[in-house]
Parts: C-alpha cells; sequence; structure tokens
C-alpha cells in the first residue's frame, strides 16, 4: 500500500471511548467527542459515538461538513467561535455552537429566524487559559441577551483550560464554573443543559475522586483518540496509545560521517542538540517529512534516534538496522503530529476495523509506560 499512510484502529477507539464514558458516567459526566485532530473522519467519529459518546464537537464547519455529507445525524457543536460569515453554514449543519460575541450571537439568531429554527448557545467563560471566553463579571448581562433573543436558546456555559495557558483544571475551578451555572440560572430562569468543564486535560479532575458539582460534559479527543493525558503525557490506564500509526517507506540507508554541531542551522533542531552519536553508524531516509507531519511529535521505535528533517525527508539513525530500501518503519504521534498527517493531502489513511488485543500495553520509545489516572 502507498506511503506515508496512517493505520487506524478503529476498534481501539471505540474502546478507549467505551473506557473514558463508562468513568465518567459513574459521576454524571457525558463525552461529546472531538474529531478536529482527525479532520471529521466519519468512520473514526462512529467509533466515538459507539464507545458511548453524547454527539461530536468540532472547529471547523468544512470538517462538520464532512460529517454531515457521510450521513450522520447525530448532535454535531461547533467549538470554535463562529465566524460572521459562516453563520447561516453554522445554523444549517451544527445544532449549537460555542460563542463569546454577542454580535456573533445576534447575527446567529437572525440566520436561525431565516431557517425558522431554534440553535443552541454555550457562552465560554474565561477560567484562566487566556484564550476566548467573557470575563465572569461579564457573564450575565451576555446571558440576559441571549435569553430575550429570539432565534436562539441559551443551553448552557463551558470553560477552556490547558490549551493556550497550559494550566491544568483544578477542583476549585470546576467548582467556581458550577457557581457561575448556579448563578446564572438564579439570575435569568433557564435551566442549563450544558456546564461543560473543558477537555482530555480536565480527566486527572474529574476521575480523581472530586465532587463533580454542577459539571456534566467534558469534550475528549486526544484522551480518546491517543489514550494520554495532554498535561503530563502519561498514558491512562486501560487505554490505547497506538489506535493511530504513521508509516513511511525507508528510500536510502547507508553510512554517513557525523555532523559537527556547528553545521546545523534549522533552530529547531539545533536547540534539541539532534546530533549523531560518533562511530558507525547506519543511516536511514524516509519519504516523509515536515510537510507530512509534526517531526518532533513522532516516537522513535526503539534503537533509532531522530538525526533531522527537511520538508520531504526524516532521517534517523541505528547501529543495528536491518531496514532495506523499500521496507517500511512505524512511529506512534502526539497530538500535534496526528493532526497535522491526518490533514496533510500526501499522507493516506487505511481503517483497520479488526479487534485488538486485551490488555492495552504499548511499546513507548525505549520501553512500556502504562500510567494509571
Amino acid at each position: 500500500m502507498s506511503t506515508p499512510r496512517i493505520e487506524v484502529h478503529l476498534s481501539k477507539i471505540r474502546h478507549n471511548a467505551k473506557t473514558v464514558v463508562e468513568r465518567l458516567k459513574t459521576r454524571g459526566i457525558g463525552v461529546t467527542g472531538v474529531t478536529k485532530a482527525v479532520c471529521g473522519h466519519p468512520a473514526i467519529a462512529q467509533a466515538m459515538l459507539d464507545g458511548g459518546a453524547v454527539g461530536l464537537a468540532e472547529a471547523r464547519l468544512s470538517n462538520v461538513r464532512r460529517l454531515r455529507n457521510a450521513g450522520m445525524t447525530c448532535p454535531i457543536t461547533l467549538i470554535r467561535t463562529p465566524t460572521l460569515s459562516q453563520v447561516d453554514q453554522v445554523i444549517q449543519y451544527c445544532e449549537a455552537s460555542y460563542n463569546t460575541e454577542i454580535l456573533v450571537i445576534t447575527a446567529l439568531a437572525a440566520a436561525a429566524i431565516r431557517k425558522d429554527c431554534i440553535h443552541g448557545i454555550i457562552l465560554m467563560v474565561e477560567m484562566g487559559d487566556l484564550r476566548e471566553g467573557i470575563m465572569p463579571k461579564d457573564l450575565g448581562s451576555v446571558a440576559q441577551q441571549v435569553v430575550d433573543m429570539p432565534g436562539v436558546t441559551l443551553k448552557g456555559i463551558g470553560a477552556n483550560f490547558a490549551c493556550l495557558g497550559g494550566i491544568a483544571p483544578n477542583a476549585a475551578d470546576m467548582e467556581a464554573l458550577s457557581d457561575l451555572a448556579n448563578e446564572t440560572e438564579g439570575q435569568y430562569g433557564p435551566f442549563l443543559h450544558t456546564v461543560s468543564g473543558g477537555n482530555s486535560a480536565n480527566l486527572p479532575w474529574a476521575l480523581g475522586g472530586h465532587p463533580a458539582c454542577r459539571i456534566n460534559d467534558l469534550r475528549l479527543g486526544e484522551a480518546i483518540l491517543l489514550g494520554v493525558d495532554p498535561v503530563s503525557g502519561d498514558q491512562i490506564g486501560g487505554m490505547y496509545t497506538d489506535a493511530f500509526i504513521l508509516i513511511a517507506e525507508v528510500i536510502e540507508t547507508g553510512s554517513k560521517p557525523a555532523s559537527h554541531p556547528q553545521s546545523i542551522c534549522d533552530p529547531v533542531f539545533k536547540r534539541l542538540h539532534l546530533v549523531p552519536k560518533s562511530g558507525q553508524s547506519t543511516q536511514i531516509i524516509l519519504a516523509v517529512g515536515q510537510q507530512d507531519t509534526d517531526i518532533l511529535g513522532l516516537s522513535m521505535p526503539p534503537g533509532y534516534r531522530l538525526i533531522g528533517a527537511t520538508s520531504d525527508h526524516l532521517v534517523v539513525g541505528t547501529y543495528h538496522s536491518t531496514q532495506s530500501v523499500g521496507s517500511e518503519m512505524k512511529f506512534q504521534m502526539n497530538y500535534s503530529a496526528l493532526m497535522n498527517a491526518m490533514s496533510a493531502p500526501d499522507v493516506k489513511t487505511k481503517l483497520l476495523r479488526g479487534s485488538h488485543s486485551r490488555h492495552a500495553h504499548v511499546s513507548q520509545g525505549s520501553g512500556t509506560h502504562l500510567a494509571s489516572i
């Protein structure tokens, strides 16, 4: 089969979704599956739903259209603030959207009225990540305007953590968000069906025994797709980290002289001191590069080390290679590498629907790493 390609184990994605859904269900928290990293791939989205996700969330309308064109009828929420230029499409394809700007909400309401429907609004609140969000002191006034606006309904509130600011949420953050939900209901009337605590970075809190308070939804992508806690990078106990494997083809093997540190001009690799070790070793060049994925997000197989990469070439070194021209090498990916590879036009996707092994023990770099959350 052609390379580079991503082999996708749908049964492992379904297993990961089911595992986290069942653990959160006991806490009264539902799971919305986030498909933006896989560009709204319908089969992967269906695996999330088969695992128990109550709906899907997307950041880009092109991905939502892909899901709808594939015949998916489940609720889909747009989690990036809609652009004014796309409000009609948002109403057409999404049951609800996350919002921070009253100007955009007003445009959504007008579009909903034209389509003779009601669109759900979830207000994002700034809780410390410093990306999108209404300041808590302003939430009440915005909520009141939404409540009074025909064409839309105030469905809930939400927050985001560990993205721009990189700070993981804690119990105090979840209590504060819950208090805001109670205050909004008390002052402005409507019951908030959704209080979304955040993303995969919330799992240590959600599974740590703290009171769930009003939090009843988490938006999970990375945890389901890759089986890891995005803050620590640790594998979540009982979940697979190898549902996605990047496969690249070897186009050259041989010995090359070791590079001198001063010859490295790429600032990224220079900072990481990615210089071949001294001594004779085999250098392998693969037909995949920076245009295809985030090279620094690839896990090198045991016995291999990253030497460097260019737009179209990945260069690795080893002392005991059996690779030959035309053979294939497999790499696990972090979230950034997966996201870039899934959107790269020259990286193909192969779906594997077979059953998986019973235990989620996966090789990570030099050995097996299994952690519990």
